[in-house]
C-alpha cells in the first residue's frame, strides 16, 4: 500500500519487562487488520549471538523458528498476535552485529580503516533493519522493537542508529513510540509521572523525540494526568496513552484500538484505509474471560519458579482453554518435590500432566513418576522433548521390565540406553546453534490420537534436541503396547509415542506449543486440553457433592 516501507520504533524507559513485545506485537496486529503489511523486528543488546545457551533464569524461553534460528521470547508474541512465520532476520543482536564486524575486519573488508562504533556498528544494524524490506518483500510498515530500557550503555549504538534512521529516510516516514512506567505510589495515594518525564528526557538526550507514549500502570491514568505527561513530554495528549495492567494479554490490542493508538499511527504515515474488523479478536477474549469450566493441569518441570521458561507453553493452553470453553489453571510443580513426596500428593486432584522440555539430569526422576502415576491412574497427558523421552524411560522400566532403562544424555555408563544420541550429534562440541533445530517433516499413523488430532498424514513441527528414541528398543517398546505414532519420513526416527489403551497420553519430541496461535490453537493442546475436560466431568461425577453443613463443621472442628 505505501510508496515506501514505513518505520517503527518501540523503546522503554524507567524499568525492563513492561511489555514492549506485547506493544510492538499489539500494534502490528492492528495495522495488519487494517490491510497494511508487517513485519516485526527485535533488536537485542545482549552479546550474545543468540539466547540458544542463555539460562532461561536469566533469559527465559528459547524460541524457535521454522528455519531453527534459536530467538527472543518476544518473536513469539509477534508470531501469535500477527499469525505469521518469522525467519532469523526478525531478530538481531549485538553479538550479531559485532561478529559479523569483526569477521569482515580480519577478511580486510575495510582497507585498513579504523573500525568504530559510528559508523561501522550502527550502518550494520540499520542494513538489518532495512534487510527486512527485501525479505518480507516490502512491507508497509517495519515494527522494531529496542530491547532494555534507555539509557543502557549496551544499548546506545542501537539508539543511534534509529536516530540516523530518521535523518536518512525523513521524519514523516518514522516514528518513535515509546513505552514507560507511571508508578501509583499507595503512601502518597497517586501516580508519579517524574519516571516518565526522566526517561524521555534521556531519549531527547539521544536525539530522539518520541512522537507517542504508551504509559504503563497498575490502574487506568486520569486525563488530567495525561494533560501533564503531554505537556513535560511534549507529545500531543492524543498520543499519550494508557496501558493499565488487564486480565489477559490479548485485550491489549482492543485497548490500543479504543484510545486510536492504530489512528495515530496512519495519521503519522498517511496511510488511509478501512478501519480494523476485530469481532473474531474480539469474541476470542470474551470467551476467554468468561470460562464455563476450570480445569487443573499440572506443569512438572525444573524451571517451574520463572514462568517465563514456558511462556510459548502458557500462551497454548490459554488458546487451547478458549477452544473448550475452559479456564486453565497450571499447577506449578518441581519435579524434585514429586522426587522427594511422590506424584499422587500433587497429581491426585489434577485434570492431565504436561512434562515439558528442558535439559539436564536434575528433576529427571521426579518426572519419571509423575508420568508413572497419570499413566497408571489414567489421567490426561502430554510430554514434549524431554517429556517424551521421559515417557520412554518410564515405560521402558515399569512396562518393559527395563529397571536400568535411562538416557544417555545423563550417564554413558547404561545397560539399557533407550534414549540415545542422535547419529549426526556425534562429535559435537560446540553449543550454539549445533542442535536439531527447526522444521522437520513428521508422518502419523492412522489411528493415533495424533492423527485424529491433525486430521492429515503429515505436519511440520519445530525441534531443539539432540537425543532420541533408541532404535535398538522399538521392538520391545512396541511388543509392550507402546505406538510409535509418528516418525520422519524415511523411518529413522521417533517423533510421537503413544499409549493406546490410555485415555489420552501422547509424547512428541518437537515443541508443538510454537506453533499455537490465539484464533487457532495448536492441534495437540486443543485435543488435550478436551481430554481433560472429559476426565474433569466424569471425576466430578464420581465424587459425590460435599454438603456444605458437613464441611462447614470439618472447618470449625
Amino acid at each position: 500500500m505505501a510508496d515506501q516501507t514505513k518505520y517503527i520504533f518501540v523503546t522503554g524507559g524507567v524499568v525492563s519487562a513492561l511489555g514492549k513485545g506485547i506493544a510492538s506485537a499489539s500494534i502490528g496486529y492492528l495495522l495488519k487488520k487494517r490491510g497494511l503489511k508487517v513485519c516485526n523486528l527485535k533488536l537485542d543488546p545482549y552479546l550474545n549471538v543468540d539466547p540458544g545457551t542463555m539460562n532461561p533464569f536469566q533469559h527465559g524461553e528459547v524460541f524457535v523458528l521454522d528455519d531453527g534460528s534459536e530467538t527472543d521470547l518476544d518473536l513469539g508474541h509477534y508470531e501469535r498476535f500477527l499469525d505469521q512465520s518469522l525467519s532469523k532476520d526478525n531478530n538481531v543482536t549485538t553479538g550479531q552485529v559485532y561478529n559479523t564486524i569483526i569477521t569482515r575486519e580480519r577478511r580486510g573488508d575495510y582497507l585498513g580503516a579504523t573500525v568504530q562504533v559510528i559508523p561501522h556498528v550502527t550502518e550494520e544494524i540499520k542494513s538489518r533493519i532495512r534487510r527486512l524490506k527485501k525479505v518480507f518483500d516490502n512491507p508497509d510498515v517495519i515494527i522494531s522493537e529496542i530491547g532494555g530500557t534507555v539509557g543502557d550503555i549496551e544499548s546506545l549504538p542501537f539508539m543511534e542508529a534509529i536516530r540516523q534512521v530518521s535523518l536518512e529516510e525523513g521524519p514523516e516516514n518514522v516514528m518513535y513510540i515509546h513505552v514507560t512506567l507511571v508508578p501509583f505510589i499507595s503512601a502518597a495515594g497517586e501516580f508519579k509521572t517524574k519516571p516518565t518525564q526522566h526517561s524521555v528526557r534521556e531519549l531527547r538526550a539521544i536525539g530522539i523525540q518520541p512522537n507517542a507514549l504508551i504509559c504503563r500502570s497498575a490502574k487506568p491514568i486520569s486525563d488530567d494526568l495525561r494533560k501533564k505527561i503531554s505537556l513535560f513530554c511534549s507529545v500531543p495528549v492524543k498520543n499519550v496513552i494508557s496501558a493499565q495492567d488487564v486480565s489477559t494479554i490479548y485485550q491489549i490490542p482492543l485497548k490500543f484500538h479504543e484510545q486510536g493508538l492504530d489512528d495515530i499511527v496512519c495519521q503519522h504515515f498517511g496511510f488511509e484505509t478501512d478501519p480494523p474488523e476485530l469481532s473474531q479478536w474480539e469474541d476470542m477474549v470474551h470467551r476467554l474471560n468468561n470460562p464455563r469450566r476450570r480445569l487443573k493441569i499440572a506443569m512438572c518441570g525444573k524451571y517451574v519458579n520463572l514462568h517465563d521458561a514456558y511462556k510459548s507453553i502458557i500462551e497454548a493452553f490459554v488458546h487451547a482453554g478458549v477452544h473448550s470453553d475452559a479456564e486453565v489453571e497450571l499447577i506449578w510443580i518441581s519435579s524434585e518435590d514429586i522426587k522427594h513426596f511422590g506424584a499422587r500428593k500433587f497429581l491426585h486432584d489434577a485434570d492431565g500432566l504436561l512434562i515439558p522440555g528442558g535439559f539436564g539430569e536434575r528433576g529427571v526422576e521426579g518426572k519419571i513418576e509423575a508420568i508413572r502415576y497419570v499413566r497408571e491412574n489414567n489421567i490426561p497427558f502430554l510430554g514434549i522433548c524431554l517429556g517424551m523421552q521421559c515417557a520412554v524411560i518410564e515405560f521402558a522400566r515399569n512396562a518393559c521390565g527395563l529397571a536400568e532403562a535411562h538416557s544417555y544424555e545423563f550417564y554413558r555408563d547404561l545397560k539399557h540406553p533407550v534414549i540415545h544420541l542422535m547419529a549426526d550429534q556425534e562429535g559435537v562440541t560446540q553449543l550454539g546453534g549445533t542442535m536439531r533445530l527447526g522444521a522437520y517433516p513428521c508422518r502419523l499413523v492412522r489411528g493415533s490420537k495424533s492423527y485424529e488430532a491433525y486430521g492429515t498424514d503429515e505436519v511440520s513441527e519445530r525441534h531443539r534436541h539432540r537425543y532420541e528414541l533408541n532404535n535398538a528398543y522399538r521392538e520391545m517398546l512396541t511388543a509392550k503396547g507402546l505406538l510409535l505414532a509418528g516418525v520422519s519420513p524415511d523411518s529413522r526416527l521417533v517423533e510421537i509415542v503413544e499409549v493406546p489403551d490410555h485415555r489420552w497420553f501422547v509424547s512428541v519430541q518437537f515443541h508443538p506449543e510454537l506453533k499455537s496461535r490465539p484464533e487457532r490453537p495448536h492441534p495437540l493442546f486443543r485435543d488435550f486440553i478436551k481430554a481433560a475436560v472429559v476426565y474433569n466431568e466424569e471425576r466430578n461425577r464420581k465424587e459425590p457433592a460435599e454438603d456444605p453443613a458437613s464441611a462447614d463443621l470439618a472447618r470449625r472442628e
